[in-house]
């Protein structure tokens, strides 16, 4: 089991895109959900599965196990999905010896762009790029899971 802290932000401006790496493709959807719990499938690239369980709602710090699983069942599980297949590709994006995920979402959500920072500890604000806006951690409406179910806020 690994703890996260993720913080998550919207992208106020283009800034991050010089220093983007590793575009990565991802599909992914929900199977089950609660209130402080869900369980994901993640296609990436369309080559490889992960089957994620997180527990502790939107907060800071939350428990995540993750499992490989064969491409063939995650696309089995698409029949068992709730809501919509949020679809989005990942972009690697280092500053201040940190690394983020930023997500440029598709289709229905197109245009929202959400960077997240996964760390062992907490990062000071002000050791922040320059280029993240509002921060979002612990705005259910701008998790996966409610991008899932409910749509853009």
């Amino acid at each position: 089991m690994a703890k996260e802290i993720e913080r998550k932000f919207l992208v106020k401006t283009s800034g991050w895109q010089a220093a983007a790496t590793n575009a990565t493709a991802i599909s992914q959807f929900y199977v089950s959900a609660g209130e402080d719990r869900s369980v994901r499938v993640r296609i990436v690239d369309g080559e490889k599965a992960k089957l994620t369980i997180k527990f502790g709602g939107a907060a800071r710090a939350r428990d995540e196990f993750e499992y490989p699983i064969p491409l063939a069942d995650a696309r089995d599980l698409l029949r068992f999905a709730l809501g919509n297949v949020v679809e989005k590709t990942r972009h690697k994006v280092s500053h201040g010896g940190r690394e983020y995920d930023v997500d440029t979402f598709e289709g229905a959500l197109a245009g929202l762009v959400i960077a997240e920072l996964e760390t062992p500890d907490d990062v000071p604000d002000d050791e922040l790029p320059d280029w993240l806006g509002d921060e979002v951690t612990g705005d259910r409406a701008f998790y996966n899971l409610s991008l899932a179910l409910e749509g853009a806020p």
